[in-house]
């Protein structure tokens, strides 16, 4: 398709004496009518639909009476999950006509850091007595999830680690109690057997979903291993010392995912796992996508054990289910009880001509004010720790609620896998998962080697 610039399309409208396009299509020619491209509003994207824009009215509301001097618009961008979302960003900056902050979860953090998003170190430096409050009241696990090489980029306001929800009623039913903090692997192949035994047909023990949350990962890091080598970047001394003295040692400057792992024994040994799982009918072919249809399944009662985080417990209430109809617990030990976590935050695009007045945007949804009118239904976790609390919780959370923000305390943890390539890495995983565990066990060395060789590719794109 032919290029035009701006300057020849005038050229041409002139020529044909068209006056009027001049006049009532100027903005049009432009793209002064493309919301926010001359704008003097901070403008926020959120995943989601204009109903989720308009319930963050008390939010912006709420920052506008502290900064009278900073309209702010909310720009919601539908996307049928993170991947699409973050596509459609990519494709606003492509057209000129970016936000200045956008939400961005675990799976597009190092995507951003690397080619979209400002650094916060000189603000948060700058304002440490203003955001201390902030980091005394964070787990830094999902501090360091937004370290990239050195630098935070976003500082989280929400988190859902992969706990395992359990079917009262199952238990009671196959007479089996909360399992033990440290329960096993081998703990819960005798819980869903005994729920198998018990049960009527229809019933499956364990459900869980093919993607990069709560898929096969959680077993992969229950294992002490993942689908990617693992590594952590030099740096970040800057913030640990000056906001978590005396855990310099433990923490660093990020995550590196950098080639895959898959040709690891341990990742064989879960995979092998799974298959067992799957052909003994404790398990379910792994489901592709998310939690819709579970949680009606659960809810109905059809389903015994799934992974879920704290963001499950409004659309448990919402389904009908009380309190005690269901409980949740850490997931199951193998070699090791590591635990995954996915989070989210709000990121400065470097493109923004308004840095400031982000930072001051970020500076008031991480505070306790943003973040009590942000968060005020358990349909996710806080990244505070003194807001997961019994009010939260009340006459809907599940007896063992505080397991939401215990793993983090109780377990090592670290994020999903999600380098800057996370969208074809997520792919290549998704594509190789369903045929390794629905397979014999003969043919699954084959297929983790396809699966090698695909996340090889994505990684080297």
């Amino acid at each position: 398709m032919t290029q035009l610039s701006r300057r020849g399309l005038l050229t041409g409208a002139v020529g044909v004496g068209s006056a009027a396009l001049l006049g009532s299509q100027w903005s049009r020619l432009i793209g002064a009518d493309i919301p926010g491209r001359y704008d003097n509003s901070l403008s926020i994207a959120i995943l989601g639909t204009n109903q989720d824009a308009a319930a963050r009215k008390s939010l912006v509301d709420a920052f506008t009476a502290q900064h009278p001097d900073i309209p702010v618009r909310l720009q919601a961008v539908q996307g049928a999950d993170w991947a699409d979302f973050f596509a459609k960003i990519l494709t606003m900056v492509a057209a000129g006509t970016p936000p200045d902050v956008c939400v961005v979860a675990t799976e597009g953090a190092q995507l951003f850091a690397e080619r979209l998003a400002e650094p916060l170190d000189a603000y948060i430096t700058r304002d440490a007595a203003e955001v201390k409050n902030y980091f005394d009241d964070v787990h830094p696990s999902l501090v360091e999830a937004f370290m990239y090489k050195g630098s935070l980029y976003q500082m989280p306001i929400d988190f859902n680690a992969a706990n395992m929800y359990l079917n009262t009623a199952a238990m009671e039913r196959a007479g089996v109690a909360y399992p033990a903090t440290n329960w096993t692997q081998d703990d819960f192949l005798a819980m869903a057997r005994q729920m198998r035994s018990s049960a009527d047909t229809g019933f499956i023990p364990f459900y869980w979903t093919n993607r990069l949350w709560g898929g096969v990962v959680p077993w992969l890091y229950a294992n002490d291993t993942s689908f990617l080598t693992e590594k952590k970047a030099d740096g970040g001394q800057w913030l640990w010392q000056q906001f978590y003295p005396g855990q310099e040692d433990t923490y660093s400057g990020g995550y590196l995912w950098e080639a895959s792992n898959a040709s690891d024994p341990r990742v064989l040994e879960s995979f092998e796992f799974l298959r067992e799982v799957v052909e003994e009918g404790l398990g379910t072919s792994p489901a592709q996508g998310g939690g819709n249809e579970l949680v009606g399944q659960f809810s109905g009662g059809s389903i015994g054990m799934t992974p879920a985080g704290g963001y499950w417990v409004q659309g448990l209430t919402e389904a009908g289910l009380a309190p005690e109809d269901y409980d949740v617990a850490y997931f199951p030990r193998g070699r090791s009880q590591r635990h995954q976590f996915g989070a989210a935050g709000y990121a400065i695009l470097k493109t923004s001509r308004r840095k400031d007045e982000a930072w001051e945007w970020v500076k008031f949804c991480t505070s306790p004010e943003g973040m009590s009118l942000a968060f005020t239904k358990p349909d996710t976790t806080p990244t505070r720790r003194s807001m997961c609390n019994e009010a939260l919780y009340a006459g809907k959370g599940p007896a063992h609620w505080k397991v939401f923000y215990d793993t983090l305390d109780e377990h090592p943890c670290a994020p999903i896998p999600a380098p800057p390539q996370q969208a074809a890495v997520e792919t290549a995983l998704i594509k190789n998962v369903l045929g390794a565990v629905t397979g014999s066990a003969g043919a699954l060395p084959g297929a983790l080697e396809r699966l090698d060789a695909d996340l090889t590719r994505a990684l080297e794109a």
